[in-house]
């Protein structure tokens, strides 16, 4: 198991995990990134789902300008 978790404060919209990584990440309403499917951290408001294996994700996670999105194992 894996988890990825999506720091929305400090994403700047720049789609880059939209287009690496379509199976977890779409474009919000708001123009900023949104993790599918994730439940927001009461403590630290950031998005995080829990995922079989990390894929495209850690690619995603590389390539985000904004340094915003964490893949543990």
């Amino acid at each position: 198991m894996a988890k990825i978790i999506h720091n929305k404060s400090k994403c700047i919209g720049c789609g880059s995990c939209v287009a690496l990584c379509p199976k977890f990440f779409e474009m919000g309403e708001e123009g900023t990134a949104h993790l599918k499917g994730a439940k927001i951290n009461s403590e630290t408001q950031n998005e995080e789902l829990e995922i079989e294996e990390p894929d495209c994700a850690q690619d995603a996670a590389k390539i985000c300008p904004a340094q915003c999105i964490v893949v543990e194992k």
